[in-house]
């Protein structure tokens, strides 16, 4: 049976950690493309439009959304307590590949292993 070092380590810190790994590439995109500011700017109006009371994550996306393309990137790159919260519910749904995904998936595990 395979080994995998991940399955040893605090799941919860290793999901962050993907989390923000993702976001951080989606933030380098952000900068060169700023048309995925668009995007999810249309996808939290959609989650705001749909429900009776917008949930929380909605309102503060909105907020954060609100800003120049620059000033987002550096909010998905941070690693604050509301950037970690709200990354939970992501308005950048498919700018990375799933291809893209994995290999970061793979990165931070394995980077993860290594403190190990």
């Amino acid at each position: 049976m395979a080994s995998y070092p991940e399955l040893h380590m605090d799941r919860h810190r290793l999901s962050e950690l993907r989390s923000r790994a993702y976001h951080q590439v989606i933030a380098e995109r952000l900068r060169r493309d700023p048309s995925i500011l668009d995007r999810a700017r249309a996808r939290v109006e959609s989650w705001i439009l749909l429900s009776p009371t917008p949930p929380f994550y909605a309102l503060q996306w909105q907020e954060v959304l609100s800003r120049d393309a620059e000033a987002v990137a550096a909010f998905l790159a941070d690693g604050g307590e509301l950037g970690c919260e709200l990354r939970q519910s992501s308005p950048f749904a498919g700018v990375l590949s799933a291809d893209e995904r994995w290999q970061i998936w793979r990165q931070v595990a394995a980077r993860e292993a290594g403190r190990s």
